[in-house]
């Protein structure tokens, strides 16, 4: 065995998965310019910026994967050509100070206190850095931190990773959840960025949620079996189990109703990281998702639990209260993601990450998925056996038909033989063609989390 094989190896049995190979974190924040396109050409459409968050612990290390602090991945486009790369942290508290508390001594909790490191979005021209625990972090067009927003002090509670924007309003929805009462408080804000709506909504525990779903009309809550566990948090581990005890339900409520608004559907034991979309069908609600049928059995497991991960219907009849299950692909498809002006709406596309896992519970990301809900069918993208993509991001082509699936999916693919990472565009409606665009970038982007496109002309 070569010196560097032997390294490697010595690597994985003293180092959990994320602090390894391409999900270890980036030690710099670079700036690269005029990219090189390896192969194809940029659409001379696309004019805006692709950003993806993730974890990058500035420390080298952390206990989770989802611990790390929050950087900023970014990419340029204008007039055919990549013009800039850019990676930086979010400056939070924690950048500057890691044991700083969250939560004082006498229960009081600083929302500025923030990780920032799941999603990024924009509303209300700001882009904003999301984690579940806390408040968004603004930052600027070129991913520098301008600070938190509290919503003029009217937000009280943490914003959830996956804020959803309605197209048909142009409101930003979303929801708080905490380990202590009130447990669940949902928000709305208006198409120009006021907070006018809080409500608390009232579940049985301290759940994890960590995504929900918006209709035109409705707001879907996701109170399912994973609780926080106080001893975990206290150990600084992922501070969340599976309990057999606690029922699973799944919640509607008018978008600008109440908890006394509120409609409860039991149904099978679950947990959902991510929605693909939830739609209105006449007097039913229809909410697709990846579903895993457990998670975190093994309290503090590095891992998901183990549980079956599949794409997923539920179907909610508001005049009966019946609700049907069915799977609709029994791969493990994971970061589902629809047009951004779908969302709410009902869906004929889904763009998927093909999700399996390695030996040492890390993911093992195979390839990307479209699925045509429509047709019952799919079409995949694979990279190479070195070649491994992140969340696919679906870019709509201006002026195409909402439910088509004409325009381009973005994901940052890696490739593990070379330690390089690209950003590379596909056409969606031909996805397992070769690449419209593959651009070469500066450094490698660890695997991460959640992104968006942010064109220009919005």
């Amino acid at each position: 065995m070569s010196a560097s094989a032997t390294g490697d190896a010595n690597e994985a049995i003293q180092k959990p998965f994320h602090l390894q190979g391409n999900f270890a974190p980036v030690t710099d924040e670079v700036t690269g310019f005029d990219l090189e396109v390896v192969e194809g050409a940029i659409p001379p459409e696309l004019n805006g910026i692709y950003i993806r968050n993730s974890a990058n612990p500035v420390s080298g290390s952390s206990n989770h994967w989802f611990m790390g602090d929050g950087m900023l991945h970014g990419v340029r486009l204008e007039a055919g050509r990549a013009a800039w790369y850019r990676n930086r942290y979010v400056r939070t508290p924690y950048l500057q100070n890691p044991d700083i508390a969250r939560m004082s001594a006498d229960g009081r909790t600083d929302r500025s206190v923030s990780k920032a490191n799941t999603s990024v979005i924009r509303h209300a021209g700001q882009i904003l850095a999301l984690e579940e625990g806390s408040f968004p972090y603004i930052v600027t067009g070129e991913l520098e931190t301008v600070g938190f927003n509290d919503y003029e002090g009217k937000l009280d509670t943490a914003m959830s990773a996956h804020a959803k924007i309605c197209p048909v309003s142009g409101e930003l929805l979303f929801f708080g959840y905490s380990p202590f009462p009130p447990y669940l408080t949902y928000h709305r804000v208006s198409r120009d960025g006021k907070l006018v709506q809080s409500e608390v909504i009232n579940v049985a525990g301290p759940t994890m949620m960590h995504d929900f779903a918006v209709t035109e009309h409705y707001a879907l809550f996701l109170d399912l079996p994973v609780i926080f566990d106080m001893q975990l948090a206290s150990q600084g581990q992922m501070p969340f189990h599976w309990s057999d005890d606690y029922q699973a339900r799944i919640g509607i409520m008018p978008r600008t109703g109440n908890n006394n608004d509120v409609k409860w559907f039991d149904v099978e034991p679950c947990y959902i990281f991510h929605g693909l979309n939830a739609y209105e069908d006449g007097d039913s609600v229809v909410f697709d998702a990846s579903r895993s049928s457990e998670m975190w059995r093994q309290a503090g497991s590095m891992s998901g639990g183990g549980g079956r991960l599949t794409l997923h219907q539920f179907r909610f009849d508001l005049n009966t209260g019946s609700v049907t299950e069915q799977t609709l692909d029994e791969r493990p498809l994971e970061f589902p993601r629809v047009a951004e002006s779908m969302v709410g709406q009902k869906h004929r596309y889904g763009f998927t990450l093909h999700l399996g896992s390695a030996s040492d519970g890390s993911p093992d990301l195979t390839g990307l998925v479209k699925v045509d809900l429509d047709r019952g069918s799919s079409e995949s993208h694979g990279f190479g056996e070195f070649g491994k993509p992140s969340e696919p991001t679906f870019v709509q082509a201006a002026g195409s038909d909402a439910r088509s699936d004409e325009g381009y999916v973005f994901s940052y693919v890696h490739d593990e033989s070379r330690r390089q990472t690209q950003l590379v565009i596909l056409d969606a409606t031909r996805i397992a063609d070769n690449p419209v665009a593959r651009i070469a970038l500066p450094q490698r982007v660890p695997y991460g989390f959640h992104g968006n496109w942010m064109p220009d002309a919005a």
